[in-house]
Order: C-alpha cells, then sequence, then structure tokens
C-alpha cells in the first residue's frame, strides 16, 4: 500500500482541532511535498524527518512523497507534526503496519538523530483526544502534562524507534500513569505577614469574596503590593473545571505549562512598559496575553498611572465580558479573560504620602492630570477604590498582626461567602446580571435613600451604581446576611472614591 494515514492534533487558540496526516507514495522524481497550509517551521520537518529515519535504521524512500495535513484551510504551525509525518512514511513505505494506527493520536518534534522532543499545547490535545476514545502519543517530558486530561489514554516514548516498536508488535510500550507531583507547591505569602493597614486588608477580603477588582492609592512603601500579592492566599480554591482551563492556557503559550502551578490560582504582574498585545494577546498567530494567563486567578498592575492611556484602555471590554477575541487576517481566535483586577498607584506625581499635609509640592492643576491618566470608564470597572496610607512605627515592631489575620482564617470566611453565592446564582456577586442584580440585591426604604444620595453626590453611572448594589451584596455574603443591610451598603459606597480620585 502506498498510502498511510496518521491522526494529529493543531492548536488553534484553545482548541486543538483534529489534523489527518496522508502520506503517499508514487513514482516519479524524489521528492517530498507537505500541502495543507504549513508555516515555515512545518515545512522545514520534511529535513528532520528525514535526517530521523536514517539515523533509526529505516530507509527513506526514493520516490515521489506528497504529505497532506488535512483540513486544507486550517493552518498548521510548529514542530508537532515531525512525528505523525515520519510514522506516515514508513506506513505507506510498509516499514510499519498499518493495522492500529487508526487507535492513535500522535504529537512530537523529531530530533535528527530520531529522539522525541517536547512540544506545547499538549495538555488540550489530550482532553481532545480522550473525548474521541483513542490514545494519545507524545515525548516523554510531555507525558505528566497529558495525563491531567483525566480521560485521556498516554503513552510516552523517548524515540522514533521506541514507538515503531510499539505499532509492530515487537516490544509494548505500558500505558504512561506517572502523575506529576502537583501539591508540592507551598503557598510563600500569607497575609499575617502584612503590618496594619487593617482597612486595606478588609477591602481585599470583600473583593476576594465577590471577586471584584480593586485600586489601592498609597505612597511608596505602604504595603500595596504586599496586599497584591497576597490576595491568591485568600482566594477560594479551583474548581476542576477551572484548573484545567487556566493549565490549558499556559500549555498553548509561550512559556508552556509548569506542572507546579497545577490548581493554584494565576497572579500575573507585567511591567508598566507592557504593551496592548502583551496584555490582551495577539500575534500573526494569535496567542494569549496577560489578561488570558491570569485567567481565574489574578492581574496585578503597579504603577497604574505608568502604563500607556491606550494600553490601559484595551482592558475595558475583556473586564465586562470575560473573554477577548483577536482578530486576525487569516483568523479568529478567542481566549477566556474571567481575571481579577488589582491596581495600585501613587496619590501624586511626586510619590507623596497622602497622611502628611504640606508635604506635597505638586500644583492641584498637576495632581489633576496626573490622576485623569486613568480614564472614567476604565475606573468606573473597578468596584473597590480605598487609601493605603503609610505604616506607623509601632506596628512595624509588632512581631505578629495584632488582628492575627492569616491567610487561612481570611480563605475560611472568603470561601463560606462565595459558597453562598455559586448556591444563589452560580456565580460570584462581580459578574451577576442586570436581572440577578433586581433578584438578589433588594433594597429596604432605608437603604434606597442611603443610595440615591450616593447616586447623586458621587456622581455615579448605571454601571458604578449596580457594582456598587453588588459590593453591598458580597459584604452582606460575608456576614451570611440574607438581605442587604444599612451597614453593608454604606460600607460598600465607602468603597466609591470618584470624588477624590477624578477632581
Amino acid at each position: 500500500m502506498n498510502l498511510a494515514t496518521i491522526f494529529s492534533r493543531a492548536q488553534t487558540g484553545m482548541d486543538a482541532p483534529l489534523v489527518t496526516v496522508e502520506v503517499h507514495l508514487s513514482n516519479g522524481l524524489p521528492g517530498l511535498s507537505i500541502v495543507g497550509l504549513p508555516e515555515a517551521a512545518v515545512k522545514e520537518s520534511k529535513d528532520r524527518v528525514r535526517a530521523a529515519l536514517l539515523n533509526s535504521g529505516y530507509q527513506f524512500p526514493t520516490r515521489r512523497i506528497t504529505i497532506n495535513l488535512a483540513p486544507a484551510d486550517l493552518p498548521k504551525e510548529g514542530g508537532r507534526f515531525d512525528l505523525p509525518i515520519a510514522l506516515g512514511i514508513l506506513a505507506a513505505s510498509d516499514q510499519l503496519p498499518h493495522e492500529s494506527l487508526h487507535e492513535y493520536e500522535f504529537l512530537g518534534e523529531l530530533s535528527l538523530s530520531g529522539q522525541l522532543r517536547s512540544v506545547h499545547g499538549v495538555l488540550p490535545a489530550a482532553v481532545a483526544t480522550g473525548k474521541h476514545s483513542r490514545t494519545i502519543v507524545v515525548p516523554i517530558d510531555n507525558g505528566g502534562e497529558a495525563l491531567l486530561a483525566k480521560q485521556a489514554k498516554v503513552l510516552v516514548a523517548n524515540s522514533l524507534l521506541e514507538i515503531s516498536a510499539h505499532l509492530s508488535g515487537q516490544e509494548r510500550i505500558s500505558p504512561f500513569t506517572q502523575a506529576l507531583d502537583v501539591n508540592s507547591c507551598v503557598e510563600a505569602f500569607d497575609l499575617s505577614d502584612v503590618r496594619g493597614q487593617h482597612h486595606a486588608k478588609r477591602a481585599l477580603e470583600v473583593a476576594a469574596a465577590g471577586g471584584h477588582n480593586m485600586l489601592m492609592v498609597g505612597s511608596p512603601g505602604s504595603g500595596k503590593t504586599m496586599l497584591a500579592s497576597r490576595l491568591p492566599s485568600i482566594l477560594p480554591a479551583l474548581s476542576e473545571q477551572e484548573v484545567v482551563e487556566s493549565a490549558t492556557i499556559y500549555s498553548i503559550s509561550h512559556g508552556g505549562f509548569n506542572h507546579q502551578q497545577w490548581g493554584t490560582r494565576p497572579f500575573r504582574a507585567p511591567h508598566h512598559t507592557a504593551s496592548g498585545v502583551a496584555l490582551v494577546g495577539g500575534g500573526s498567530y494569535p496567542m494569549p496575553g496577560e489578561i488570558s494567563l491570569a485567567h481565574h486567578g489574578v492581574l496585578f498592575l503597579d504603577e497604574l498611572t505608568e502604563f500607556d492611556r491606550r494600553v490601559l484602555e484595551v482592558l475595558r471590554e475583556p473586564l465586562e465580558s470575560g473573554h477577548i477575541a483577536i482578530s486576525r487576517a487569516a483568523r479568529q481566535v478567542q481566549f477566556p479573560a474571567r481575571f481579577q483586577l488589582i491596581a495600585a498607584m501613587n496619590p501624586c506625581p511626586q510619590d507623596c504620602d497622602i497622611d502628611i499635609n504640606g508635604n506635597c509640592a505638586c500644583t492641584p492643576e498637576q495632581i489633576r492630570r496626573y490622576r485623569t491618566r486613568i480614564s472614567a470608564p476604565l475606573l468606573d470597572r473597578i468596584d473597590i477604590h480605598i487609601d493605603v496610607p503609610r505604616v506607623q512605627k509601632e506596628q512595624l515592631r509588632q512581631q505578629t498582626d495584632a488582628s492575627g489575620a492569616s491567610s487561612q482564617d481570611v480563605r475560611q470566611r472568603v470561601s463560606e461567602a462565595r459558597q453562598r453565592q455559586l448556591e444563589r446564582q452560580q456565580k460570584p456577586n462581580a459578574f451577576m446580571s442586570n436581572k440577578q442584580i433586581e433578584q438578589f440585591c433588594l433594597l429596604n426604604q432605608e437603604c434606597e435613600k442611603l443610595m440615591d444620595q450616593a447616586y447623586e453626590q458621587l456622581g455615579l453611572s448605571a454601571r458604578g451604581y449596580h457594582r456598587t448594589l453588588k459590593l453591598a451584596r458580597t459584604i452582606a455574603d460575608l456576614e451570611n446576611s440574607a438581605v442587604i443591610l444599612t451597614k453593608h451598603l454604606s460600607e460598600a459606597i465607602s468603597y466609591r472614591h470618584y470624588d477624590r480620585l477624578l477632581s
């Protein structure tokens, strides 16, 4: 037989579509051509495959070889197709049996010696393969990642020779069962490390309980970065579906999958020189950006006013929708981006302390221009705005936090509040729809009067009005209150500082 068919997987955004590698040998001048929208790395595989076959002791057919990567309109990239192409050539030239090839899907890059090298995007491919009841064959370095897909049957190998021996029945490869050590990552930060800042800690707890965005304003050294870095330690544990989604994004990213991050909330802190593409993703072959890498986790933007304003504006739509759609001439992909935004900024251009009167030499106009580097529409999407004052020297001398608020204690309260939200509306309060707000954020007469005053005095938009109600609902959930009381709404309103930040 001069025709062989091998199954593999491509990578398109979060998906791993099936690719059928068809290899045909025909008479004519010796040569090898690859069709089916291959990019440069795929076209170069013919040289790697030829060397790998020869160095593994196989014959490279001196015939006309045509390789079709179907579907033809799906762009193919990377070295992941080296292994299926090599196996297809061996099967088409009768150096491998055809009988059992349809039971497997293959991924892997070949070295010139025939050894297998790891590739990106194995986790989504393994998930897709498991749904089709086939076995995925990957390099040994990708075995642990592939096994994280619960339904997947995984085989791993070091070389092309091992796979050939398995397919020929000479030496079978046992199913891979060596799970990664995914529980060795110990929480490095604890909320009790932060001295003082009780108001900021309370705001952080509220933000964690409802999934709310937060902006901290304070002078350098007041503890803004410390607070932000400890937010993941008080967030509820990820569900199984959330874990897989987060790991899938890292699997297809340039950085690749790190098993030590399995089951932990992502924490991303890009530098203020980051571009818009770095934040939201992009490229000729679209890759996830920082907001997608922070999916189900925290995106921390330190020195918020130092970011280019046009860069910050690209965050507005993902903050509302929870995803980002990237369109290019040849393709369109969508990445999830349900992240929690935590931002920090200084109170003025000279980074003066907000607690010391008369210490700032900035003019009111300078301060106004500095603060308006953040647009009102973006600020409107941030639920909590708090001041982070300078820590007093007496608090710095304390050996332990007087409040005793450890991350474990706060996380317990946050998890209980989040569970109430999931039982009530199947989502955190920050993501409630307008209909759910009307149903679950009812106000009594006294609260309605208070909300009306806040609406007029703070100049709230309709979005700000609804976000304040959702914030009050979260505060009520932390106290296990079925209704929103005046004290809950008052605290929620105290976190909306439009009059000071935009004046």
